[in-house]
C-alpha cells in the first residue's frame, strides 16, 4: 500500500519544520517539542461528565493520575491508560483527547497514569508505577465510581509496552484480574534488526536511531534490555493473559515485533484481535486530530472494548435474577 495521504502531509510538515530528530535533542528540549507536536496534531478533548486529577501512592513516591468519567450512572468499567513517548517523553495533557474519546465511547472510567520517565528513572521504574496504579484502581474502584471486576489496561507505543507488562505482572501476582488489554503499536522487543526496521526505520517519523535512543535512556544495561519488563516478547510464558486487541501500522518499524507478540499470545491460548492499518505510521492514533484513520482506529478499538465490558457484565446480571 502507498503511504496514507494525511500521514504523508504530516511527515512533510515535520520535515519542513527544520527541527532535528528528537534523538538529537537534549531530553528537556525533546520533551517540549514532543508535547507541542501532540498539542497541534492530537484529538481535541470531547465533553464528558468529569475530568479530575489526583495523586496516589506509588513504589517511589506519589503517582499523578487523571480520571475521566463518562456520562451516566456507575459503577463503570475501568480502562487504565498509559501514554506513549518512548518512556522518555509524554505527559497526561498529551492524552486528553484520546482519553476523553475512550471514556465517552466505551462508557468506561479512564484513568491515565503519569509514570516516572527515563533517563531520570530507568527501567523498571515506569512499569512498577503502572502496575501500582492499576492495583490501586482495582483496590479503590469505588472511589472513582468504577467496577473492580471490569478492568482493562491500554496504551500506545511505549504505553502499549507498559500495558503488556502490567498484564504480565498482574498474572504473575494474581491481582488484579484484568478483562482486556488494548495495545496500540506496542514496543515489545529491543530487536532493531527485524524486516520492518529495515524497511521503515528511516523517513517515517519513528526511526531506528530514535528507538535506540529510547532504549538507551530507558534500559541502561544489556541485561535489562532482555528483561520481559522491557521486552515482553521475551517473556518465557504468555499464557493466562486477558483478551487482547493489537493495532499495528504498515509503515512502522516496530510492526513486526507487535505482530510477533500477537502470534505468541494466540499460541498461548489468548483471544487476540490483530488489526494492521495499511499506509499508516507509528503514532497515528496519537495524531488522530490530523489523521482520520487514527480516529477510526480509536473508535473501532473502543467499540471492541465496550463489547468486552458488556459481555463480562451480562453473566453477573443473569446470576442476580
Amino acid at each position: 500500500m502507498t503511504l496514507d495521504v494525511q500521514a504523508e502531509q504530516w511527515l512533510r510538515g515535520l520535515a519542513d519544520s527544520g527541527l532535528p530528530p528528537l534523538n538529537d535533542m537534549p531530553v528537556p528540549m525533546a520533551r517540549e517539542v514532543f508535547s507541542t507536536a501532540l498539542a497541534d496534531s492530537s484529538l481535541k478533548p470531547c465533553k464528558i461528565a468529569d475530568i479530575s486529577d489526583r495523586s496516589i501512592p506509588g513504589p517511589n513516591g506519589d503517582i499523578p493520575i487523571r480520571i475521566y468519567t463518562p456520562e451516566g450512572n456507575g459503577a463503570f468499567p475501568i480502562l487504565v491508560y498509559f501514554h506513549g513517548g518512548g518512556w522518555v517523553l509524554g505527559n497526561l495533557d498529551g492524552s486528553d483527547g484520546v482519553c476523553t474519546l475512550l471514556a465517552k465511547r466505551s462508557g468506561a472510567v479512564v484513568v491515565s497514569v503519569a509514570y516516572r520517565l527515563a533517563p531520570e528513572h530507568p527501567a523498571p521504574g515506569a512499569a512498577e508505577d503502572c502496575y501500582s496504579a492499576t492495583k490501586w484502581v482495582s483496590d479503590n474502584a469505588a472511589l472513582i465510581n468504577g467496577d473492580s471486576e471490569r478492568i482493562a489496561v491500554g496504551g500506545e507505543s511505549a504505553g502499549g509496552n507498559l500495558a503488556a507488562v502490567v498484564a504480565l505482572m498482574s498474572r504473575n501476582y494474581g491481582t488484579p484480574n484484568l478483562q482486556f488489554q488494548l495495545l496500540m503499536y506496542p514496543v515489545v522487543d529491543y530487536d532493531l534488526k527485524t524486516p520492518s526496521y529495515h524497511q521503515y526505520g528511516n523517513d517515517y517519523f519513528l526511526t531506528t536511531d530514535m528507538m535506540r535512543w529510547f532504549f538507551d535512556n530507558y534500559a541502561n544495561n544489556p541485561d535489562m534490555l532482555q528483561d520481559w519488563r522491557v521486552s515482553p516478547l521475551r517473556a518465557p510464558d504468555l499464557s493466562g493473559l486477558p483478551a487482547t486487541r493489537i493495532i499495528t501500522a504498515e509503515y512502522d518499524p516496530t510492526r513486526d515485533g507487535s505482530e510477533a507478540y500477537a502470534s505468541r499470545l494466540v499460541a498461548a491460548g489468548t483471544t487476540v484481535t490483530l488489526k494492521r492499518y495499511q499506509g499508516q505510521i507509528h503514532g497515528f492514533t496519537a495524531l488522530a486530530g490530523v489523521m482520520g484513520q487514527g480516529k477510526t482506529a480509536l473508535e473501532d478499538a473502543t467499540d471492541h472494548l465496550r463489547e468486552v465490558f458488556r459481555q463480562s457484565w451480562e453473566p453477573r446480571l443473569w446470576l442476580t435474577r
